[in-house]
């Protein structure tokens, strides 16, 4: 399954003519249990664009392009293997709109207001998706993003939001996936990720702790070499991220493999891994990604050893 151009352009025109078609259509999706039977999920996670990151490698605007986003969503969403997606309120009603959503997770991104490269870029304002309307909506949960520098003092902020927002999910018994991250400012006053596993332990004990109650909180990390030592932190249900796909794509699933034999590691959230893959087979990425997650399930993973 794919998308064509003429479905596309009718896409287009509905925003102009028939704007409460993409509301309806999420609204009358066929929905899911959060885990199948297995407990693991793999997502696509389709939210970069709305806090500005359309960029791959060296190429300032390689995800900037609609259809090309669009079309991948729709292949990938149309595999057995994918539980869902991420993202936020205008893909997931283009998704709806084209079908794409029937019988997947569909998962609302919140805080997307630290625009990537900003001054304010860790100061992480709700400015998709809040509460409320994850739930009218009827989407399956939300995410929210916590990169936390100790000297930056939008930090506080942003945890205090998460906290809240956390809270209000499990309130209406609704996913809540945070993605905690560590970071630094270089000397140029840039934000950028800590990659200690030291650092990456830390955060992840602070985001267990936040909000009235965790029962409905999943964890979105790296997958890191010392994932026994990360995942020992908390009894959460962790997903791994994908991050940029630069290198081999077998390293990325290596890291993945080790890291799915801790116990409450569950799968994987990965965008621009799986959607735009160095070889530019998005069916393909995501066959290594289900061999790995689902081995036993998986029947047609290629390029794995």
């Amino acid at each position: 399954m794919s998308l064509d151009r003429t479905r596309y352009r009718e896409l287009t025109d509905a925003r102009v003519f028939r704007p409460a078609s993409f509301t309806d259509a999420l609204l009358s999706r066929r929905r899911r249990p959060i885990a199948g039977p297995d407990g693991r999920l793999i997502i696509i996670a389709a939210d970069h664009t709305a806090r500005g990151k359309i960029s791959l490698g060296s190429n300032p605007v390689a995800m900037a392009d609609r259809f090309t986003l669009l079309d991948r969503l729709v292949r990938c969403l149309a595999l057995p293997e994918v539980d869902g997606v991420l993202a936020s309120a205008d893909i997931l009603e283009e998704l709806a709109w084209l079908g794409a959503l029937d019988d997947k997770l569909a998962i609302g991104t919140m805080n997307r207001g630290g625009i990537i490269g900003a001054t304010w870029e860790l100061d992480d304002r709700l400015t998709a998706y809040d509460t409320n309307h994850i739930e009218s909506m009827g989407l399956d949960g939300g995410k929210t993003l916590i990169r936390i520098d100790y000297s930056d003092p939008g930090v506080a902020r942003t945890i205090e939001t998460v906290a809240r927002l956390t809270t209000e999910l499990a309130d209406r018994k609704l996913m809540a996936m945070i993605e905690p991250l560590p970071y630094l400012k270089d000397l140029a006053g840039k934000a950028i990720l800590d990659t200690s596993d030291e650092a990456l332990t830390t955060v992840v004990a602070i985001a267990s702790g936040l909000g009235s109650s965790s029962a409905y909180t999943w964890l979105k990390i790296p997958a890191t070499a010392r994932m026994a030592e990360v995942a020992a932190a908390t009894t959460l249900p962790i997903l791994m991220l994908g991050g940029e796909p630069v290198g081999d794509s077998d390293e990325t699933c290596a890291l993945w493999a080790s890291a799915m034999n801790e116990p409450n590691v569950r799968g994987v959230v990965a965008g621009r891994t799986l959607l735009y893959p160095n070889d530019g087979d998005p069916e393909g990425a995501v066959a290594r990604a289900a061999a790995v997650v689902r081995p036993t399930l998986s029947t047609h993973a290629k390029g794995m050893s």
